[in-house]
């Protein structure tokens, strides 16, 4: 049985197994190691918004034929208020565009890609912990079917999640960490119906929040701003009817189309940076290392960009004999995770009630979302940090 390998990578997310695709294409072997099952992973469902950049990453790498085929391709957004809808035209600001992709289905192409080069994946492993990551051969010790294995590697990639024990296994001397943890949530369903909308609807409303998004001809994914303690199972489907129609009701008569809704769920929102994103031999990369709040729509997409970062560090040092990129991992990726962090904080304040906002305040967020919808240049600016800056 295999003791070694150049990366151990903990995580099965998207961040590890697409770290994973990449470096095989690169002749660099490595093993994902995840606590959960397979079809736990496959079947966790997540938003799915694609980065023009991510779109591009997983067409050129071969993992993106069901993508282009089954997710929706948008070209633009609308943001929703005082009853009107005003549509920012992605594509034509910035010549880029997205796609609805859920987040589960990229992890079952990356899953496919990984079996089909018959890559190392371990499910259902207990008990990670990460040694010796100051020095020139770090270990993984971990529990699977019972018995406990210790690979030793080059390198470990910490794809596992903010509650992950990859970055509390950087020293907290050297760690320090930023967060914001906001006052409300996302009251998300699934729901059975055609779209409502040829394109995701950002609705700001007296009552809180909306977002209208797809994922597929028969079944939408929509939201609302709520209390994070709210419990998902006391909602009735007539009163979370009533609440989307309420917060995206427009004068022009449209509503919402409605149909049977088949998952609840709440979910919390936070702002997180952890800083430095390596120690020794150890990187972090995904949700580890930085988690935004969804109205952005960059979680997954900083995640892929972060392994392609690291993936091209770690190319250098295998086969260039370069450290280069690895010494300047963390550095270039923050900033890229900063300017993500400020548009998913500044979409977020914009577009949600704030309950301790006075009224001055809710006058400042409407004359904001006004001046975006009417100004060129405000619109180029939240489209182009929608679509997702170039990748360099």
């Amino acid at each position: 049985m295999r003791t070694h390998y150049p990366v151990v990578i903990v995580g099965a997310g998207p961040a590890g197994l697409l770290l994973s695709h990449l470096l095989h294409l690169q002749g660099i072997e490595s093993i994902v190691l995840e606590s959960r099952s397979r079809a736990a992973v496959e079947s966790t469902i997540r938003a799915g918004v694609l980065e023009q950049g991510t779109m591009d990453i997983l067409n050129e790498t071969g993992v993106g034929e069901r993508m282009r085929r089954e997710g929706a391709l948008h070209h633009g957004i609308e943001l929703a208020f005082g009853g009107q809808r005003h549509r920012i035209s992605l594509t034509e600001l910035t010549g880029r565009a997205i796609t609805v992709y859920a987040q589960h289905e990229v992890i079952k192409d990356l899953i496919a890609a990984r079996e089909a080069a018959q890559g190392d994946i371990l499910f259902d492993v207990s008990d990670v912990s990460v040694h010796d990551i100051d020095s020139t051969q770090p270990s993984v010790q971990f529990t699977v079917d019972g018995q406990v294995r210790r690979l030793t590697c080059d390198f470990i990639a910490g794809c596992d999640g903010f509650h992950g024990v990859c970055r509390p296994a950087m020293p907290a001397s050297v760690r320090k960490e930023y967060q914001r943890v906001y006052p409300f949530g996302w009251f998300g369903v699934l729901v059975e119906a055609p779209p409502s909308s040829d394109e995701l609807i950002y609705a700001a409303h007296e009552r809180g929040f909306a977002l209208i998004s797809t994922r597929s001809p028969t079944v939408q994914r929509m939201y609302f701003q709520c209390d994070p303690s709210e419990r998902a199972e006391t909602w009735s489907d007539e009163r979370i009817w009533q609440e989307l129609h309420t917060r995206t009701e427009s004068d022009d008569g449209w509503r919402l189309k409605e149909g049977p809704i088949f998952q609840k769920s709440v979910i919390a929102m936070r702002s997180f940076v952890a800083t430095p994103m390596q120690y020794g031999r150890l990187f972090l990369a995904g949700d580890s290392a930085h988690i935004v709040p969804p109205t952005g729509a960059k979680g997954m997409n900083l995640a892929v960009a972060d392994v392609w970062r690291l993936a091209r560090a770690l190319d250098d040092f295998f086969h260039r004999d370069s450290e280069a990129g690895l010494r300047g991992y963390s550095e270039a990726a923050l900033k890229r995770i900063w300017r993500a962090e400020h548009f998913s904080y500044w979409m977020t304040r914009m577009m949600h009630r704030l309950d301790d906002a006075t009224p001055f305040e809710q006058q400042m967020q409407r004359s904001e979302l006004e001046y975006v919808v009417s100004s060129r240049a405000a619109s180029l600016m939240l489209a182009e940090n929608y679509v997702g800056l170039p990748l360099a």
